[in-house]
């Protein structure tokens, strides 16, 4: 009898076991069904080691996803890119290398004597002045860029940028008042000047092997973009007009004190964080004294 209840029982915890493994697998099944593909091939699990400081990628590879994808950056891109292209080749120019008279006529080229068109202050971030100009801010754009929407998603990297540009725009319009401006420049050093504030604070977190070579490479692209915009600006040909290299400067100011405070919120809301309203106050100022400069004491009036 007692080997009879024992067989008994063995066969009940069997079939509780098996019961319990098929739930289990059920689990694991659905629970696979909906995760990002991407959490496979450990795209999230490397952009996080770039992009955010140990202390806080676990919580973005667990809540990880695509959706949705970055959009901002990639329309962006998509829409200087054809910007170029249509004056590079619709309404073509002497040479590719450095556009020149068309550029300066277009609409979205921020002009000194055309400021009361205000829209200037931001679209002439579509307009670049050659393909060297275009493909700088493009690559960095898209390669620091995409991953930083992936982490912050695309209104913080909209508002970092677009930060950048305004405030490139409107500096320039400062300190170097009677030169036109073109590029996304602005914007583009916006967002490298918050990521590399975030790297320079968690600098023994945020870089991975290698990650020495990778910043001297984007230091190689920097300073090429900033000697090809010191030459637009200062050995431009006689009969060429000079273009103001001010809005990176202003942009990287910009994403060093916005784009800072913003990508160090991952998990974090950032309206109730003071450090933004401080940001945020700072830059409304600069834009009223900049907006006051230009209607009453600019030299272009």
């Amino acid at each position: 009898m007692a080997s009879d209840h024992d067989l008994e029982m063995e066969n009940m915890n069997r079939g509780r076991d098996i019961e319990e493994e098929l739930e289990e697998e059920k689990k694991m099944r659905d629970d696979g069904e909906g995760k990002d593909p991407f959490k496979y091939k450990n795209v999230h699990t490397i952009v996080s080691k770039w992009m955010l400081p140990e202390n806080v990628r676990r919580t973005y590879v667990e809540r990880a996803n695509c959706l949705p994808p970055p959009v901002f950056i990639i329309s962006i891109s998509i829409a200087e890119l054809a910007v170029f292209i249509y004056y590079a080749v619709w309404k073509p120019q002497k040479q590719w290398i450095t556009l020149d008279t068309g550029i300066l006529e277009s609409p979205f080229t921020y002009n000194p004597m055309k400021r009361e068109e205000a829209w200037r202050f931001i679209s002439y971030m579509l307009v670049h002045a050659g393909v060297q100009h275009i493909l700088g801010n493009l690559i960095m754009q898209l390669v620091l860029g995409i991953p930083l929407e992936m982490v912050h998603k695309g209104l913080r990297v909209g508002l970092v940028y677009l930060a950048g540009v305004i405030a490139g725009s409107l500096a320039s319009s400062i300190f170097d008042p009677l030169k036109y401006l073109v590029g996304a420049s602005g914007g583009v050093y916006a967002l490298m000047g918050g990521y590399f504030m975030n790297v320079l604070v968690n600098f023994r977190e945020m870089i991975p092997a290698l990650g020495i070579v990778r910043l001297l490479i984007i230091i190689l692209i920097i300073v090429s973009d900033m000697g090809f915009a010191l030459y637009r600006r200062f050995f431009v040909p006689a009969n060429g007009s000079p273009v103001s290299f001010t809005a990176h400067i202003a942009g990287g100011f910009a994403g060093m004190s916005i784009g800072y405070t913003v990508f160090s919120c991952f998990d974090k809301a950032l309206l109730k964080d003071p450090r933004f309203w401080i940001a945020i106050a700072a830059y409304l100022a600069c834009v009223v004294f900049a907006v006051f400069f230009n209607i009453f004491l600019s030299p272009a009036n």
